[in-house]
């Protein structure tokens, strides 16, 4: 317990040896070092302020979160990061869901290493301006399941914060696993001291989703962590449509494709439909989706994003959306979102030298 580290052997949701509740909190029953945690002496945590000496050279930090896993937060992150170099700012993006890092491969760095030198670890860099860390880089096997509990999980995201060398960055962006979890709370008591601008929560527009997200609000009201704005992702399929397959379905429900057919009957009866973009609603938003969520809690609506097979294709592919030209219905939500986030009010004063 040096430093004031959270033991591997202690019991989930730890509260840590500094703690006052050490040792005396639910949390501490029946754990091997509870009588230890309870009459060590207490004091601040002395890796806070190596985290706070790292993350001066940062100006911008914003979490990524989600209320429930599979809402495209780490797309949104990935794009998010691509974004913001396009923009030339320097840009960090921290992996912090450590059972489940998608982050490597959504940036193209699938097989790469984490590098050391005197100044700490160093990130790995999809260009001169955009570096990330995972410890998806750490696994001697990308199918290797991390099985940690809490502490463990917590003291890697120590790590990452107090030993990676960043250097100079306008923006660091934290993609976190999704729910409230020991991560959670670990990673915004880490940053609190630092100066974190903000949580940009990820939701689909379905009521399953949207009641996981009003917990993640409300969560970030309790711990001080202001929401900085809601993005309501997969919001209805939009594809061009000559991009659609057709089928016919017969009495027996077998599938036929007559997409052939389908194509030269449009462009012999209706040529100007083939310009349309198809659009359907995939989740039931009848309740009013994120954007009524947000009008309810108060809290800002960043808008929405398509469902986007093109957008996947480029996640799958490790690149940006904004690169590619048939990517334009999902690229232009994105960017549109992060041209409000960028140019708000919080923002606009780093743009001023505030």
């Amino acid at each position: 317990m040096e430093n004031g580290e959270i033991p591997e052997d202690a019991n989930e949701h730890c509260p840590g040896p500094q703690s006052e509740s050490a040792g005396k909190s639910d949390a501490c029953e029946g754990c091997p070092n509870q009588e230890v945690c309870a009459t060590a002496p207490k004091g601040p945590d002395p890796d806070i302020v190596a985290i706070i000496e790292r993350m001066a050279t940062v100006k911008h930090k914003i979490l990524v979160l989600s209320g429930k896993g599979g809402v495209g937060k780490s797309t949104f992150s990935a794009q998010l990061a691509f974004a913001l170099a396009a923009k030339d700012f320097q840009v960090g993006l921290l992996d912090i869901d450590i059972c489940g890092p998608s982050i490597p491969k959504m940036l193209g760095l699938e097989g790469q290493e984490i590098h050391q030198s005197n100044l700490g670890w160093s990130p790995v860099y999809v260009e001169s301006n955009l570096g990330v860390m995972s410890i998806g880089f750490m696994l001697p096997n990308p199918d290797d399941a991390v099985i940690w509990r809490g502490p463990r999980k917590n003291g890697i995201i120590k790590q990452f914060l107090k030993d990676v060398y960043w250097g100079e960055l306008d923006f660091l962006v934290v993609d976190a696993p999704p729910g409230t979890s020991d991560e959670h709370i670990s990673i915004v008591q880490y940053l609190q001291e630092t100066g974190i601008d903000g949580a940009i929560i990820v939701t689909t527009p379905q009521q399953v989703s949207l009641i996981d997200v009003r917990k993640e609000v409300s969560f970030c009201k309790k711990v001080g962590l202001q929401v900085l704005g809601v993005v309501e992702n997969m919001s209805g399929l939009s594809q061009p449509l000559l991009d659609f397959k057709f089928l016919k379905v017969t009495e027996t429900g077998e599938e036929k494709n007559v997409t052939e057919w389908a194509m030269e009957y449009m462009k012999e009866k209706a040529p100007e439909l083939l310009g349309l973009v198809g659009f359907t609603e995939v989740f039931d938003s009848s309740g009013g989706g994120a954007a009524k969520m947000c009008s309810d809690m108060g809290v800002p609506f960043l808008g929405k994003v398509p469902m986007d097979p093109r957008l996947c294709k480029a996640a799958e592919e490790g690149r940006s959306c904004f690169d590619d030209t048939k990517c334009g219905l999902s690229a232009a939500a994105l960017k549109r979102i992060i041209d409000k986030l960028v140019a708000s009010e919080m923002f606009s004063r780093m743009e001023n030298g505030v």
